[in-house]
């Protein structure tokens, strides 16, 4: 079996030479084992390389018009042909003249006279390291695709086990099937809005977006652990069962946790879906759960959260209210400014306000989903646990 490094067909060689015998010469040495063109000029030469890409150049040093080096120059300063190696042709001797052409990029030289014997090996051994280089190349480049087609499909893999943990949530609560959708694209349109500011632009890096993005969905995961009787029960919750319903941020929490100690690498997935879930309910002016926390102290991401959840509970219908308009949403939201929420994040909710809107209209639920939850409602409770008591009220986010 021939080594990968053998070459297989004709190799194509370039000499570039004034003097129409050295021409002839080499052309008639190389003929029997490569495919040879021949140019007289460092012009005809370039011509040349544009329309077929050779694998080899033996170029000459001293010619009119524009020499050996120049040639080189231009070859080098083209993306496109700086990977042809050349071998310069030279009756020079000084080791000046050498020093410069393997500094502009030549890989080797051959003497004048040439010898026939020394000529082919040299030509032979550097077509074998360009082969070499092509063939590492290519096995790198095939390396990064398949790199990349297997993170790819890593990513759809972890982003459909993120909605499905999601969905768990979803499918016992009163909400509908695209609302971590639609929340999680008013995140990220929140998100880049504000990475220019100062504030924010620290921490607002590309890839923290992304990984923000990803990690929005599961800001409800821990209503898995809320008793139906609370999660289901439209109106307003007694004081003890809201007490109950505000766990889910811990709940949320702590189940990400646990996830995260079964992993061996730090991934900053964890840490915004830790925030997100535990702080979502947190206000700016510390009258939040599940810690009260101010302003700053609230995690960014969370921060971001509070709004996207807020605008999509207000503008959505649930069992124990209507959806208010966009336009009513809005107001809530711009009299939250500086109480309920960051009031830089409020400020760009406003300037792309009707990027929220089109996101809802993307992402809307159809009307069999309000109803189907309805039902599933209706036969799930029991009458006793439809007591309305005075408590959380769940117009906001905590629907």
């Amino acid at each position: 079996m021939n080594s990968p490094l053998e070459l297989s067909g004709k190799c194509t060689v370039l000499v570039v030479d004034d003097t129409p015998g050295n021409l002839s010469l080499m052309s008639d040495l190389l003929r029997p084992d490569y495919k040879v063109k021949l140019a007289p000029t460092g012009e005809r030469a370039l011509q040349i390389v544009a329309a077929e890409k050779p694998d080899l150049i033996l170029l000459d040093i001293m010619m009119p018009d524009m020499d050996g080096y120049e040639v080189l120059r231009r070859l080098q300063f083209n993306p496109d042909t700086e990977d042809i190696p050349v071998i310069f042709l030279t009756a020079m001797s000084a080791t000046d003249d050498e020093t410069v052409g393997l500094e502009l990029g030549a890989v080797d030289y051959i003497t004048k006279p040439v010898n026939p014997a020394i000529t082919m090996a040299r030509v032979r051994n550097h077509l074998q390291l360009k082969r070499a280089r092509d063939l590492l190349a290519h096995h790198n480049h095939f390396l990064e695709q398949e790199v990349a087609n297997r993170t790819r499909a890593l990513a759809e893999l972890q982003d459909a086990t993120i909605r499905a943990m999601a969905s768990l949530a979803e499918t016992r609560d009163n909400e509908t099937g695209n609302h971590i959708r639609r929340t999680q694209h008013y995140v990220e349109a929140l998100a880049r809005k504000l990475q220019d500011h100062p504030r924010f632009r620290d921490e607002l890096t590309e890839d923290a977006i992304q990984v923000i993005f990803k990690s929005a969905p599961l800001h409800d995961i821990g209503k898995v652990g809320i008793p139906d009787r609370i999660l289901l029960k439209p109106g307003k919750l007694t004081v003890e069962e809201f007490e109950i319903m505000k766990t889910h941020t811990t709940l949320g929490r702590d189940a990400i946790v646990a996830a995260e100690t079964e992993t061996t690498q730090n991934n900053p997935f964890f840490r915004y879906a830790k925030e997100i879930a535990y702080s979502h309910q947190e206000k700016w002016d510390g009258s939040g759960y599940p810690e009260g926390l101010v302003g700053n102290t609230i995690p960014l991401s969370a921060r971001l959260m509070a709004v996207a959840d807020v605008y999509d509970a207000l503008i959505s219908e649930r069992v124990y209210k209507p959806a208010f308009t966009h336009e009513h949403a809005v107001e809530i939201i711009r009299d939250g400014r500086g109480s309920h929420f960051d009031p830089d994040m409020v400020d760009a909710f406003l300037a792309l306000s009707e990027e929220f809107r089109r996101i809802a209209q993307r992402f809307a639920d159809g009307e069999h989903a309000l109803q189907a939850q309805l039902d599933r409602i209706a036969q799930d409770l029991s009458t006793d646990s439809a007591v309305i008591g005075e408590g959380g009220d769940r117009s906001g986010s905590d629907g």
